[in-house]
């Protein structure tokens, strides 16, 4: 993963008008665990990646911008 994936995480949470403590409340981490994927210093596991694709209501692809250039 890259720092894109913390970024398009951070614009979906402000989209939203979320905190960085409410994301990480509703994905059962800490409010530091989660502020360390929207400035790439730390990937999620497999889980809570697909839990945040779940509560942002996107696809995992599109956390990870798989997409080829």
């Amino acid at each position: 993963m890259s720092v894109q994936f913390g970024k398009r995480c951070k614009i979906l949470r402000q989209e939203r008008g979320l905190t960085q403590q409410q994301v990480a409340d509703a994905l059962g981490i800490s409010r530091s665990a989660y502020a360390y994927y929207e400035i790439g210093g730390s990937e999620p596991s497999l889980s809570v990646l697909w839990e945040l694709a779940q509560y942002f209501q996107v696809s995992a692809d599109s956390l990870l911008d798989t997409s080829i250039k």
